[in-house]
């Protein structure tokens, strides 16, 4: 069943949609059937050890990345609609290149008309938004003055395992420079994206996160970015040991794409999806005018391959749609009425929301 989660300073409202919002190029099935979901969640508070701690102490990890983590200010837009209850202090940033470009949450940015990003020495310095990515909630700024910065290293989120330890630094409840500690509690979580649809391959963690910690780090035990902290499950919007963060893979690439084009593009098929008790992959809705609803696909047909490869669960649905482009094509092998029928079908560009 899906699960209800919290933006790290927002509420979820939408139906978790399969159109897989993966990195750039992310899917779009439309909306997925009993999986597991997480809200954007609030940001940092209490802070505890990382168990089976390596590389770099929690205290040096914090020292090294601390000054290249900054706060988020948003004037304008309508931070309420996304539950921020410290007006001034909307989430958290780090940098990531000398030349002042900053990656935080599409949620805390949204509709601003003004972003000031705030130094841990205080300082204060307007910034541009680069371009936004409301299917993965990932944005990028750009300092408008020039400042000495301290960018931070980014690292492998491919490389994670379960059980490592990771730290988060931010600005939960407008407190900045908190940092807390715990482990990667899971890996290739799905999370709900702003726009309706799905994140693949979030990290889920017990490091404390609360509202305000949207958008800033997530480390790894040599103090490398592998996520950026971005939802919470929490039954009351307080922290109770489950965070996610979307994964540095993921936001590098939607970085590359906004610096190229400022803008993202996710391929998009058209379906809702479901598995069934026996293990069968079912397309449990085709979205009428879709590319899934031209090519010939049908409620019902049960997806036996896709991209000429097998499908065990939901997830090789959306990954296939996710690693394509639209106008790309994408072929799909489907049980209907006791026969296999193949089908081709010509992805086309995402719609705006996943209703």
């Amino acid at each position: 069943m899906l699960k209800q989660g919290r933006w790290l300073g927002a509420t979820l409202v939408a139906a978790l949609a399969v159109g897989v919002a993966g990195g750039v190029g992310g899917a779009a099935l439309w909306d997925a059937v009993d999986d597991e979901t997480a809200q954007p969640a609030p940001e940092g508070s209490v802070s505890r050890p990382a168990a089976a701690q390596s590389g770099l102490s929690i205290g040096e990890i914090y020292r090294r990345a601390s000054p290249g983590v900054v706060q988020i200010r948003r004037e304008g837009g309508n931070p309420s609609g996304f539950g921020f209850s410290q007006p001034g202090a909307t989430g958290s940033g780090f940098v990531i290149d000398d030349q002042g470009r900053i990656v935080t949450n599409q949620h805390v940015v949204e509709d601003a008309e003004q972003v000031t990003v705030v130094f841990p020495n205080g300082d204060e310095e307007e910034a541009q938004v680069v371009g936004t990515d409301r299917s993965t909630d990932i944005a990028l700024l750009d300092l408008e003055g020039d400042r000495d910065v301290t960018p931070l290293q980014l690292g492998s989120s491919d490389a994670l395992k379960i059980g490592d330890p990771v730290v988060a630094i931010g600005s939960p409840f407008g407190l900045q420079g908190t940092l807390t500690a715990g482990i990667v509690s899971a890996l290739e979580r799905r999370l709900r994206a702003p726009d309706g649809f799905s994140i693949e391959g979030a990290i889920q963690t017990d490091a404390a996160l609360n509202s305000g910690n949207s958008g800033g780090p997530l480390l790894d035990a040599e103090g490398r970015v592998v996520g950026v902290n971005s939802q919470i499950e929490s039954g009351n919007g307080g922290n109770v040991g489950i965070g996610y963060a979307v994964s540095i893979k993921t936001a590098k690439e939607v970085v590359d794409e906004l610096l190229a084009d400022g803008e993202v593009e996710h391929a998009y098929l058209g379906v809702r999806i479901a598995e069934e008790e026996n293990g069968k992959i079912v397309l449990a809705e085709v979205k009428e005018g879709t590319p899934a609803d031209r090519a010939g696909l049908r409620a019902g047909d049960v997806v036996v391959e896709v991209g000429g490869n097998e499908v065990d669960d939901v997830d090789d649905l959306g990954t296939a749609v996710a690693e394509r482009r639209p106008g790309e094509e994408l072929s799909l092998i489907v049980e209907r009425g006791g026969e296999r029928e193949t089908y081709s079908a010509k992805l086309t560009g995402r719609p705006l929301s996943a209703q």
